[in-house]
């Protein structure tokens, strides 16, 4: 699991190889990430906006952005937590996700960027 924290926002992500949805001899891997968004804040927080970028190790870099996280846009008052589970594909058995999320404060309508941590994707035979 990796972690940061910007502007009082811990974002924490795990990552697990989906073998059953992948398919290596045809190139396609599926990796899901368990996202934990924090508000370690003193303020009333709305996530609006994603922001990805996905690094497949074969050379190819796609964008991806867009309202909220998995159709929602969660509202965090201090001290808590938002979950949600996602996926991705490669066509490469390693890769890396970063990104960023736009926040806004509730009480004054700031908006911030948060950052997502980079994360690695690997299929486990690869580790050995």
């Amino acid at each position: 699991m990796v972690s940061t924290i910007t502007e009082g926002v811990k974002v924490s992500v795990k990552t697990e190889y989906q073998s059953s949805y992948s398919s290596p001899l045809q190139a396609h891997y599926v990796f899901t990430y368990r996202i934990t968004i924090e508000n370690a804040s003193d303020h009333t927080l709305q996530l609006l906006r994603r922001h990805w970028f996905i690094y497949d190790s074969n050379g190819t870099v796609r964008e991806v952005e867009g309202e909220g996280v998995v159709g929602l846009q969660p509202v965090l008052e201090p001290g808590e937590i938002h979950e949600y589970v996602s996926g991705c594909n490669l066509r490469s058995s390693i890769g890396k996700m970063s990104g960023t999320y736009l926040v806004e404060r509730i009480i004054d309508g700031k908006q911030l960027r948060v950052t997502i941590p980079e994360f690695t994707m690997v299929v486990p035979f690869r580790l050995n």
